[in-house]
């Protein structure tokens, strides 16, 4: 029997990178799943396993130094080929520049240092098992500052880890590695809870945004799921370097 491929989802336990995961569960692959919460690692492992997937999780801070060095280890001993990876994971939480602090700033450039180490590490194994494709989550934030949300430090940390994407889309292009990225505007996830109350997310950024875009409404997270879906499958085999908006036209212009 064929060993199958194993894709990773940074940050797959909820929001776009479960949706993700559900997606990729479709295709036979093996799953594997990255997250901070036991419970909600725990329910996405249902979730997903109920598509007929395997699904294996690792519950992991990427702020936690050993933490990620295990799984830089756990990486280089997979046996599997890997096939896909999807850094998803985020924190959101509007701090006007004035008022940012050091730590808040270090939540976010210590996202990218992860996800350089864990992206090092997949490109590696998917060198020497004939490629594979990479997505980053990215935001539209890196791309414009909105006065309502002012988001300095997760802007920069996303304007890199999109300038990241096109950086390894061209180094890894010749071991048949595609790296994308996407690029969402205001999308209903839990990403939001740090200062929306989990419950009343939708209801909030329904009120406050579904104006802002020019489609009406604010995304889903499936809506972005679906075009990582793509970006990962090779009915995108020609399109590496790219960060794609996916954000109601919000780039196009404003209501």
């Amino acid at each position: 029997m064929a060993t199958k491929a194993l894709a990773i989802i940074v940050g797959g336990s909820s929001g776009m990178g479960l949706e993700t995961a559900i997606k990729l569960a479709k295709n036979k692959n093996d799953i594997l799943i990255i997250g901070k919460n036991a419970g909600k690692l725990a329910e996405a492992k249902a979730t997903i396993e109920n598509k007929n997937a395997m699904v294996e999780t690792v519950e992991m801070n990427l702020y936690n130094k050993d933490q990620l060095t295990n799984f830089l280890v756990k990486i280089e001993n997979e046996d599997r080929p890997i096939k896909h990876l999807v850094n998803a994971a985020g924190f959101f939480k509007p701090v006007s520049f004035i008022e940012h602090k050091e730590e808040d700033y270090d939540l976010q450039m210590d996202l990218n240092k992860a996800f350089f180490f864990v992206s090092q590490a997949v490109a590696k194994k998917m060198k020497d098992t004939g490629g594979g494709s990479i997505v980053n989550i990215g935001s539209m934030w890196a791309h414009q500052a909105i006065k309502a949300t002012p988001s300095s430090a997760y802007s920069m940390q996303k304007a890199g880890l999109h300038s990241l994407t096109q950086h390894m889309a061209m180094e890894l292009a010749e071991y048949n590695i595609r790296v994308n990225a996407v690029a969402p505007a205001v999308v209903v996830t839990p990403i939001y809870k740090a200062f929306i109350d989990e419950d009343k997310i939708e209801e909030t950024l329904q009120e406050g945004f579904n104006s802002f875009h020019p489609i009406g409404r604010v995304g889903q997270a499936a809506d972005i799921a679906n075009a990582i879906d793509f970006l990962l499958s090779e009915n995108a085999s020609w399109i590496t370097g790219e960060v794609l908006n996916i954000d109601g036209g919000v780039m196009a212009g404003r209501n």
